[in-house]
């Protein structure tokens, strides 16, 4: 196997365990500040939360490794520089949300994600379809999501 194709791999699975450790560092919802927002009505249930990101975290893991085993050059680019985009805003949502109290910039970081996903999608699929079609889910997820806090500067 290439060189090329394992540090995709590694690398790849590197930046999904570096988007968990670092979103579960920042996001802290039991705090006085958070309790003390008003949600949007569409805000999900925090159970939700355990449920979709163990599986979002693995689809991410498992269509990165396949990407970076079958797929082409420039697939194997796009995923691993829109991955890696799309994990900076997305951390970054966290940052400038749970920690910065920055409403509109957490906000537009958190749509800036929800873009940046689709071209990991795309990615994915063309390389192979089971890999595209698991992130989906993913996808689905953090384009509601990046509505969230869009509420949530809204009412507050």
């Amino acid at each position: 196997m290439e060189i090329a194709r394992i540090s995709t791999a590694v690398a790849s699975t590197a930046l999904v365990v570096g988007y968990a450790v670092g979103s579960g560092r920042w996001v802290t919802t039991g705090d006085a500040w958070y309790r003390s927002l008003e949600q949007p009505p569409w805000q999900p249930p925090s159970a939700v939360f355990g449920i979709i990101w163990p599986y979002n975290f693995a689809a991410l893991i498992a269509a990165g490794i396949a990407v970076a085993l079958s797929g082409s050059a420039a697939a194997r680019t796009v995923w691993l520089v829109g991955l890696a985009l799309s994990v900076a805003a997305a951390l970054a949502w966290a940052r400038l949300f749970f920690v910065g109290h920055s409403l509109w910039p957490a906000a537009i970081a958190l749509i800036a994600a929800a873009v940046l996903t689709a071209p990991i999608v795309v990615a994915a699929w063309n390389t192979r379809t089971w890999a595209g079609a698991i992130l989906l889910p993913y996808n689905v997820w953090v384009a509601l999501a990046a509505s969230v806090p869009v509420g949530y500067a809204l009412r507050n």
